[in-house]
């Protein structure tokens, strides 16, 4: 069971977790043994609340589909056990993170001593540059 918070958590049937040989360098472990895990959750089908899902069907990210399954590969360890919780890990992150609600972004405006050390440092930099031309007698 993945407890995401006090009151919501996953059963372990909703997720769907397959075995596979991971990809790039390391030698014969690599080509013999099913080390990285691939988790599939059905976003849609779970027992997680509305808001959860709707949030999650939101995500503009590339681990979702189009159909609202949530696809971890997870291949960083060399042991499937750690490939495993990685995997679990990485959705309970990505879970959590839609139920935070973000703080309104109030728009705000320079100072003017800041707007005015701006333009002074601007132009101090400028004299330094008009410096380095070519000398005329």
């Amino acid at each position: 069971m993945l407890h995401i918070s006090q009151t919501v958590s996953i059963a372990d049937e909703e997720i769907e977790l397959s075995y596979i040989r991971a990809q790039g360098a390391g030698g014969q472990n690599v080509n013999k043994v099913s080390s990285a895990v691939h988790l599939r959750f059905d976003i849609n089908a779970s027992s997680l609340p509305a808001f959860y899902k709707e949030r999650l069907l939101a995500l503009k990210d590339s681990r979702i589909t189009k159909d609202g399954v949530i696809v971890i590969k997870a291949q960083q360890y060399r042991t499937q056990e750690k490939n495993r919780e990685d995997a679990l890990l990485r959705l309970e992150e990505m879970i959590k993170s839609v139920a935070k609600v973000q703080k309104a972004r109030r728009a705000t405006k320079p100072s003017k001593s800041s707007q005015r050390k701006r333009m002074d440092s601007k132009t101090q930099r400028g004299k330094t540059k008009a410096m380095r031309g070519k000398v005329s007698f």
